[in-house]
């Protein structure tokens, strides 16, 4: 792999804020298998076992407990009609630590999760945009000369 010099961008590198379109239509089958996949991989990743999980998801809902069982239905994909609520997603996500989760869901509704202080980046470049917008403005109205008629008085 070639290195590239620290002031060069790859252009085939992948948008860390990919701007997306939402899908013509929902395909319930392929979003739950994709979940499914992904929350199987956030407990790869979690420094937590299964149980673990269960447990502080339980602690989040102010349940007495999950079940192990429970947690494996949520990412078996053979358990199509399986599907987990909000609530418990929500629980999911904290007890793993997987906040690319969020991410994941909205993506096909052409929607980018950002996090925190990261809003700044999109704040930021909405008041650059609109400053540029009034520059163009500025520049238009200084480029034709004004007849001051007042001299003197």
């Amino acid at each position: 792999m070639r290195k590239l010099h620290p002031d060069q961008s790859d252009m085939f590198e992948e948008a860390l804020f990919p701007v997306r379109a939402p899908a013509e239509r929902i395909d319930l089958q392929r979003f739950r298998s994709r979940l499914k996949r992904a929350m199987a991989e956030a407990i790869r990743q979690c420094p937590y076992d299964r149980p673990i999980i269960a447990a502080r998801m339980a602690q989040y809902l102010g349940l007495p407990s999950i079940s192990k069982a429970t947690l494996d239905g949520f990412t078996a994909e053979s358990k199509a009609n399986h599907d987990i609520s909000i609530s418990r997603f929500k629980a999911f996500v904290r007890a793993t630590g997987a906040v690319w989760l969020w991410d994941m869901v909205v993506s096909e509704d052409g929607l980018t999760v950002l996090e925190g202080d990261e809003a700044r980046l999109a704040e930021i470049a909405l008041l650059q945009q609109e400053q540029r917008v009034l520059t163009r403005k500025l520049n238009t109205l200084r480029s034709v000369p004004v007849n001051v008629k007042r001299r003197g008085r």
